[in-house]
Protein backbone atom coordinates (compact mmCIF):
# COMPACT_ATOMS: atom_id res chain seq x y z
CA UNK A 1 0.00 0.00 0.00
CA UNK A 2 1.23 3.49 -0.75
CA UNK A 3 -0.01 7.05 -0.91
CA UNK A 4 0.85 8.87 -4.12
CA UNK A 5 -0.64 12.30 -3.41
CA UNK A 6 -1.58 14.19 -0.25
CA UNK A 7 -3.52 17.44 -0.07
CA UNK A 8 -4.03 19.51 3.09
CA UNK A 9 -6.22 22.52 3.75
CA UNK A 10 -6.06 24.45 7.05
CA UNK A 11 -4.33 21.50 8.69
CA UNK A 12 -2.31 23.03 11.55
CA UNK A 13 0.29 25.30 9.93
CA UNK A 14 -0.48 24.06 6.40
CA UNK A 15 -2.91 26.42 4.70
CA UNK A 16 -2.86 24.88 1.22
CA UNK A 17 -0.38 22.06 0.65
CA UNK A 18 -0.22 19.36 -2.02
CA UNK A 19 2.59 16.82 -2.22
CA UNK A 20 3.33 13.88 -4.51
CA UNK A 21 5.34 11.19 -2.81
CA UNK A 22 7.83 8.58 -3.94
CA UNK A 23 6.85 4.90 -3.70
CA UNK A 24 9.63 3.87 -1.30
CA UNK A 25 11.57 6.22 1.03
CA UNK A 26 10.28 9.75 1.66
CA UNK A 27 12.49 11.92 3.84
CA UNK A 28 10.99 15.12 5.27
CA UNK A 29 13.41 17.54 6.94
CA UNK A 30 12.87 20.91 8.57
CA UNK A 31 13.25 22.79 11.81
CA UNK A 32 11.03 21.95 14.77
CA UNK A 33 7.64 23.57 14.29
CA UNK A 34 8.03 23.85 10.52
CA UNK A 35 5.19 21.43 9.77
CA UNK A 36 6.97 18.21 8.87
CA UNK A 37 5.23 16.10 11.52
CA UNK A 38 1.90 17.54 10.36
CA UNK A 39 2.42 15.93 6.94
CA UNK A 40 2.72 12.41 8.28
CA UNK A 41 0.02 13.02 10.88
CA UNK A 42 -2.30 13.88 7.99
CA UNK A 43 -1.43 10.51 6.43
CA UNK A 44 -2.27 8.88 9.76
CA UNK A 45 -5.69 10.58 9.67
CA UNK A 46 -6.37 8.94 6.31
CA UNK A 47 -5.33 5.53 7.67
CA UNK A 48 -6.78 5.58 11.20
CA UNK A 49 -9.29 8.50 11.18
CA UNK A 50 -7.38 10.25 13.98
CA UNK A 51 -4.16 12.03 14.89
CA UNK A 52 -1.20 10.36 16.53
CA UNK A 53 -0.17 13.79 17.89
CA UNK A 54 -3.25 15.77 18.95
CA UNK A 55 -5.62 14.61 21.66
CA UNK A 56 -8.63 16.14 19.90
CA UNK A 57 -9.63 17.12 16.36
CA UNK A 58 -10.60 20.57 17.59
CA UNK A 59 -6.92 21.49 18.01
CA UNK A 60 -6.01 20.69 14.40
CA UNK A 61 -7.56 23.48 12.24
CA UNK A 62 -5.12 26.20 11.20
CA UNK A 63 -5.19 29.40 13.27
CA UNK A 64 -8.69 30.88 13.38
CA UNK A 65 -10.20 28.44 10.88
CA UNK A 66 -13.08 26.23 12.00
CA UNK A 67 -12.37 23.27 9.75
CA UNK A 68 -9.66 21.25 8.08
CA UNK A 69 -9.59 18.84 5.16
CA UNK A 70 -7.15 16.11 4.14
CA UNK A 71 -7.34 13.86 1.13
CA UNK A 72 -4.97 11.37 -0.46
CA UNK A 73 -4.69 9.06 -3.45
CA UNK A 74 -3.73 5.51 -2.50
CA UNK A 75 -2.65 2.48 -4.47
CA UNK A 76 -2.50 -1.13 -3.34
CA UNK A 77 -2.86 -4.79 -4.27
CA UNK A 78 -6.45 -5.34 -3.10
CA UNK A 79 -7.70 -1.91 -4.19
CA UNK A 80 -5.87 -0.85 -7.35
CA UNK A 81 -6.39 2.86 -6.63
CA UNK A 82 -8.72 4.80 -4.39
CA UNK A 83 -9.10 8.16 -2.67
CA UNK A 84 -9.61 8.76 1.05
CA UNK A 85 -10.74 12.12 2.42
CA UNK A 86 -11.15 13.38 5.96
CA UNK A 87 -12.98 16.58 6.79
CA UNK A 88 -13.68 18.17 10.14
CA UNK A 89 -15.64 21.24 11.16
CA UNK A 90 -16.28 22.47 14.67
CA UNK A 91 -20.01 22.45 14.02
CA UNK A 92 -20.43 19.09 12.27
CA UNK A 93 -17.58 16.95 13.54
CA UNK A 94 -15.50 14.55 11.47
CA UNK A 95 -16.40 12.71 8.28
CA UNK A 96 -14.50 10.14 6.24
CA UNK A 97 -15.05 9.57 2.52
CA UNK A 98 -13.72 6.77 0.30
CA UNK A 99 -13.94 7.62 -3.40
CA UNK A 100 -16.22 10.51 -2.40
CA UNK A 101 -18.71 8.17 -0.68
CA UNK A 102 -19.15 8.76 3.08
CA UNK A 103 -18.37 5.91 5.47
CA UNK A 104 -21.23 5.04 7.81
CA UNK A 105 -18.76 4.50 10.67
CA UNK A 106 -15.27 5.93 11.14
CA UNK A 107 -14.16 2.48 12.27
CA UNK A 108 -14.81 1.15 8.74
CA UNK A 109 -11.59 2.88 7.70
CA UNK A 110 -9.40 0.86 10.08
CA UNK A 111 -7.35 -1.71 8.18
CA UNK A 112 -8.09 -0.28 4.75
CA UNK A 113 -4.64 1.36 4.74
CA UNK A 114 -2.44 -0.43 7.30
CA UNK A 115 -0.02 1.92 9.02
CA UNK A 116 2.72 1.76 11.66
CA UNK A 117 3.94 4.84 13.57
CA UNK A 118 7.30 5.08 15.32
CA UNK A 119 7.65 8.24 17.42
CA UNK A 120 9.31 9.46 20.65
CA UNK A 121 5.95 8.96 22.41
CA UNK A 122 6.43 5.20 22.08
CA UNK A 123 8.52 5.18 25.26
CA UNK A 124 5.18 5.18 27.08
CA UNK A 125 4.58 1.64 25.80
CA UNK A 126 7.21 0.22 28.11
CA UNK A 127 7.37 2.76 30.93
CA UNK A 128 3.74 3.75 31.59
CA UNK A 129 0.76 1.76 32.89
CA UNK A 130 -1.01 -1.21 31.27
CA UNK A 131 -3.54 1.00 29.42
CA UNK A 132 -0.76 2.06 27.02
CA UNK A 133 0.08 -1.54 26.17
CA UNK A 134 -3.57 -2.55 25.78
CA UNK A 135 -4.06 0.38 23.43
CA UNK A 136 -1.04 -0.68 21.37
CA UNK A 137 -2.29 -4.26 21.22
CA UNK A 138 -5.82 -3.25 20.27
CA UNK A 139 -4.53 -1.03 17.47
CA UNK A 140 -2.16 -3.76 16.28
CA UNK A 141 -4.91 -6.37 15.99
CA UNK A 142 -7.70 -4.08 14.78
CA UNK A 143 -5.83 -3.29 11.57
CA UNK A 144 -5.64 -6.96 10.61
CA UNK A 145 -8.94 -8.25 12.05
CA UNK A 146 -12.25 -6.42 11.45
CA UNK A 147 -13.95 -8.96 13.73
CA UNK A 148 -11.63 -8.06 16.59
CA UNK A 149 -12.41 -4.37 16.14
CA UNK A 150 -16.16 -5.12 16.15
CA UNK A 151 -15.76 -7.24 19.29
CA UNK A 152 -13.78 -4.47 20.96
CA UNK A 153 -16.42 -1.85 20.23
CA UNK A 154 -19.18 -4.21 21.31
CA UNK A 155 -17.37 -5.03 24.56
CA UNK A 156 -16.99 -1.35 25.42
CA UNK A 157 -20.69 -0.77 24.81
CA UNK A 158 -21.72 -3.77 26.93
CA UNK A 159 -19.37 -2.78 29.76
CA UNK A 160 -20.73 0.77 29.72
CA UNK A 161 -24.31 -0.52 30.04
CA UNK A 162 -23.34 -3.04 32.70
CA UNK A 163 -21.56 -0.33 34.70
CA UNK A 164 -24.60 1.91 34.38
CA UNK A 165 -26.76 -0.83 35.89
CA UNK A 166 -24.30 -1.34 38.75
CA UNK A 167 -24.27 2.40 39.44
CA UNK A 168 -28.00 3.11 39.20
CA UNK A 169 -29.65 -0.05 40.59
CA UNK A 170 -31.42 0.41 43.90
CA UNK A 171 -32.62 -2.91 45.26
CA UNK A 172 -31.53 -6.21 46.78
CA UNK A 173 -28.32 -7.97 45.74
CA UNK A 174 -30.30 -11.00 44.58
CA UNK A 175 -32.40 -8.81 42.29
CA UNK A 176 -29.27 -7.07 40.95
CA UNK A 177 -27.78 -10.45 40.16
CA UNK A 178 -30.87 -11.33 38.13
CA UNK A 179 -30.71 -8.09 36.16
CA UNK A 180 -27.00 -8.58 35.48
CA UNK A 181 -27.44 -12.07 34.03
CA UNK A 182 -28.07 -11.09 30.36
CA UNK A 183 -25.22 -8.58 30.48
CA UNK A 184 -22.92 -11.21 32.01
CA UNK A 185 -23.70 -13.61 29.19
CA UNK A 186 -22.87 -10.99 26.58
CA UNK A 187 -19.76 -9.58 28.20
CA UNK A 188 -18.21 -12.98 28.84
CA UNK A 189 -18.85 -14.17 25.29
CA UNK A 190 -17.39 -11.08 23.61
CA UNK A 191 -14.63 -10.69 26.22
CA UNK A 192 -13.53 -14.30 25.74
CA UNK A 193 -13.27 -13.75 21.99
CA UNK A 194 -11.07 -10.67 22.57
CA UNK A 195 -8.80 -12.49 25.02
CA UNK A 196 -8.40 -15.51 22.75
CA UNK A 197 -7.45 -13.33 19.78
CA UNK A 198 -4.99 -11.31 21.89
CA UNK A 199 -3.31 -14.51 23.03
CA UNK A 200 -3.13 -15.87 19.49
CA UNK A 201 -1.57 -12.70 18.07
CA UNK A 202 0.90 -12.21 20.93
CA UNK A 203 2.16 -15.78 20.56
CA UNK A 204 3.03 -14.96 16.95
CA UNK A 205 4.19 -11.41 17.57
CA UNK A 206 6.78 -12.19 20.22
CA UNK A 207 8.96 -13.94 17.61
CA UNK A 208 9.03 -10.74 15.54
CA UNK A 209 9.79 -8.71 18.66
CA UNK A 210 12.75 -10.91 19.58
CA UNK A 211 14.24 -10.66 16.08
CA UNK A 212 13.85 -6.88 15.82
CA UNK A 213 15.24 -6.20 19.29
CA UNK A 214 18.32 -8.28 18.56
CA UNK A 215 18.73 -6.55 15.19
CA UNK A 216 18.48 -3.01 16.58
CA UNK A 217 20.32 -3.48 19.88
CA UNK A 218 22.85 -6.11 18.76
CA UNK A 219 22.74 -7.41 22.32
CA UNK A 220 22.39 -10.97 23.54
CA UNK A 221 19.55 -10.12 25.95
CA UNK A 222 16.43 -12.13 25.10
CA UNK A 223 13.28 -10.00 24.83
CA UNK A 224 9.96 -11.61 25.55
CA UNK A 225 6.47 -10.79 26.78
CA UNK A 226 3.89 -12.27 29.11
CA UNK A 227 0.16 -11.88 28.57
CA UNK A 228 -1.59 -11.55 31.92
CA UNK A 229 -5.35 -12.06 31.68
CA UNK A 230 -8.22 -13.74 33.48
CA UNK A 231 -7.09 -17.29 32.80
CA UNK A 232 -3.99 -19.35 32.09
CA UNK A 233 -6.13 -21.76 30.07
CA UNK A 234 -6.50 -20.08 26.69
CA UNK A 235 -7.18 -23.21 24.65
CA UNK A 236 -10.55 -22.00 23.37
CA UNK A 237 -12.97 -19.07 23.69
CA UNK A 238 -15.41 -21.43 25.39
CA UNK A 239 -12.96 -22.32 28.17
CA UNK A 240 -12.09 -18.65 28.65
CA UNK A 241 -15.78 -17.70 28.84
CA UNK A 242 -16.39 -20.37 31.46
CA UNK A 243 -13.58 -19.01 33.62
CA UNK A 244 -14.79 -15.44 33.02
CA UNK A 245 -18.25 -16.36 34.35
CA UNK A 246 -16.70 -17.93 37.45
CA UNK A 247 -14.71 -14.75 38.17
CA UNK A 248 -17.79 -12.55 37.73
CA UNK A 249 -19.55 -14.78 40.24
CA UNK A 250 -16.65 -14.46 42.69
CA UNK A 251 -16.45 -10.67 42.27
CA UNK A 252 -20.19 -9.97 42.34
CA UNK A 253 -20.37 -8.35 45.78
CA UNK A 254 -17.19 -6.36 45.18
CA UNK A 255 -18.55 -5.05 41.87
CA UNK A 256 -21.86 -4.13 43.50
CA UNK A 257 -19.96 -2.19 46.14
CA UNK A 258 -17.65 -0.38 43.72
CA UNK A 259 -20.34 -0.02 41.03
CA UNK A 260 -18.13 -1.05 38.12
CA UNK A 261 -17.03 -4.10 36.13
CA UNK A 262 -13.77 -5.26 37.68
CA UNK A 263 -12.97 -8.32 35.59
CA UNK A 264 -12.29 -8.70 31.89
CA UNK A 265 -9.95 -7.83 29.01
CA UNK A 266 -10.09 -4.14 29.97
CA UNK A 267 -7.86 -5.13 32.91
CA UNK A 268 -5.35 -7.20 30.91
CA UNK A 269 -1.62 -6.50 31.10
CA UNK A 270 1.30 -7.25 28.78
CA UNK A 271 4.58 -7.48 30.69
CA UNK A 272 7.85 -7.03 28.80
CA UNK A 273 11.08 -8.75 29.84
CA UNK A 274 14.75 -8.70 28.91
CA UNK A 275 15.96 -12.12 29.96
CA UNK A 276 14.47 -12.41 33.47
CA UNK A 277 14.35 -8.65 34.10
CA UNK A 278 10.95 -6.91 33.99
CA UNK A 279 11.59 -3.95 31.71
CA UNK A 280 9.10 -1.51 33.23
CA UNK A 281 10.56 -1.87 36.74
CA UNK A 282 14.26 -2.28 36.09
CA UNK A 283 15.09 -1.25 32.52
CA UNK A 284 17.40 1.65 31.73
CA UNK A 285 16.27 4.56 29.55
CA UNK A 286 18.27 3.14 26.66
CA UNK A 287 16.67 -0.28 27.05
CA UNK A 288 13.19 1.26 27.12
CA UNK A 289 13.94 3.26 23.98
CA UNK A 290 15.30 0.29 22.03
CA UNK A 291 12.50 -2.02 23.19
CA UNK A 292 9.77 0.41 22.10
CA UNK A 293 11.45 0.83 18.71
CA UNK A 294 11.66 -2.94 18.36
CA UNK A 295 7.93 -3.19 19.11
CA UNK A 296 7.08 -0.91 16.19
CA UNK A 297 9.57 -2.52 13.81
CA UNK A 298 8.12 -5.90 14.79
CA UNK A 299 4.65 -4.55 13.99
CA UNK A 300 5.89 -3.51 10.53
CA UNK A 301 7.20 -6.98 9.69
CA UNK A 302 4.28 -8.77 11.34
CA UNK A 303 1.88 -6.83 9.09
CA UNK A 304 4.11 -7.54 6.11
CA UNK A 305 3.66 -11.28 6.64
CA UNK A 306 0.00 -11.17 7.64
CA UNK A 307 -1.48 -8.79 5.06
CA UNK A 308 -1.82 -8.80 1.30
CA UNK A 309 -0.85 -5.11 1.19
CA UNK A 310 2.37 -3.78 2.68
CA UNK A 311 1.85 -1.29 5.52
CA UNK A 312 2.89 2.35 5.37
CA UNK A 313 5.62 3.19 7.89
CA UNK A 314 5.79 6.60 9.58
CA UNK A 315 8.87 7.59 11.62
CA UNK A 316 8.68 10.92 13.43
CA UNK A 317 11.96 12.39 14.72
CA UNK A 318 13.21 9.13 16.21
CA UNK A 319 16.92 9.35 15.44
CA UNK A 320 17.88 12.22 17.76
CA UNK A 321 19.02 10.08 20.72
CA UNK A 322 20.52 7.18 18.78
CA UNK A 323 24.16 6.62 17.90
CA UNK A 324 25.14 6.52 14.25
CA UNK A 325 25.48 2.74 14.10
CA UNK A 326 21.94 2.07 15.33
CA UNK A 327 20.61 4.70 12.94
CA UNK A 328 22.39 2.90 10.09
CA UNK A 329 20.88 -0.44 11.16
CA UNK A 330 17.33 0.97 11.16
CA UNK A 331 17.67 2.90 7.89
CA UNK A 332 19.23 -0.14 6.19
CA UNK A 333 16.34 -2.32 7.40
CA UNK A 334 13.79 0.16 6.06
CA UNK A 335 15.66 0.47 2.77
CA UNK A 336 15.50 -3.30 2.27
CA UNK A 337 11.78 -3.37 3.15
CA UNK A 338 9.66 -2.92 0.03
CA UNK A 339 6.94 -0.81 1.64
CA UNK A 340 6.53 2.95 1.57
CA UNK A 341 8.26 4.78 4.42
CA UNK A 342 8.10 8.38 5.66
CA UNK A 343 10.86 9.76 7.87
CA UNK A 344 10.85 13.20 9.51
CA UNK A 345 14.06 14.68 10.84
CA UNK A 346 15.15 18.06 12.19
CA UNK A 347 18.58 17.58 10.57
CA UNK A 348 20.00 16.03 7.41
CA UNK A 349 21.88 13.50 9.51
CA UNK A 350 22.21 10.58 8.86
CA UNK A 351 21.07 10.77 5.23
CA UNK A 352 23.18 11.22 2.14
CA UNK A 353 22.29 12.89 -1.14
CA UNK A 354 23.23 9.70 -3.02
CA UNK A 355 20.20 7.93 -1.51
CA UNK A 356 17.86 10.39 -3.23
CA UNK A 357 19.51 12.25 -6.12
CA UNK A 358 18.49 10.46 -9.30
CA UNK A 359 16.73 7.66 -7.36
CA UNK A 360 13.15 7.61 -8.66
CA UNK A 361 11.80 5.47 -5.84
CA UNK A 362 12.97 7.88 -3.13
CA UNK A 363 12.29 11.57 -2.44
CA UNK A 364 13.64 14.23 -0.07
CA UNK A 365 11.38 17.09 0.96
CA UNK A 366 12.09 20.17 3.06
CA UNK A 367 9.43 22.02 5.06
CA UNK A 368 9.51 25.63 6.21
CA UNK A 369 6.57 27.44 7.83
CA UNK A 370 4.08 24.99 6.36
CA UNK A 371 5.55 25.19 2.85
CA UNK A 372 6.84 21.95 1.30
CA UNK A 373 9.55 21.84 -1.34
CA UNK A 374 11.09 18.83 -3.02
CA UNK A 375 14.87 18.80 -2.65
CA UNK A 376 15.53 15.59 -4.62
Amino acid sequence: MRINRLKLRYFRNHTETEVRFAPHINLITGQNGSGKTNLIDAIHYLCMSRSFVASSDMYVPNHDEKYFMVDGDFEGEIRASFKVSCSYSKGEGKKIFVNDSPLDRLSDLIGMVPVVVLSPEDKKLTSDGPAERRSFLDSLISQISPKYLRDLMKFRKIRKQRNKLLQEFRGSLSMLKTYLEPWDEQITEVGASIIFKRSEVLNQFKRYLALQYRTISELKLEPTLEYQTISDNLSSPEEIQKRYRELLEDDFEKEAEREQTLTGPHRDEIVFYLDEMELRKYGSQGQHRLFSMALKMAQLFYYTDQLDDLPIMLLDDVFGNLDQHKIDVITETLTKHSGQTFITSATDRPFSVSQFDGVETNAWFTVENGTVSRRF
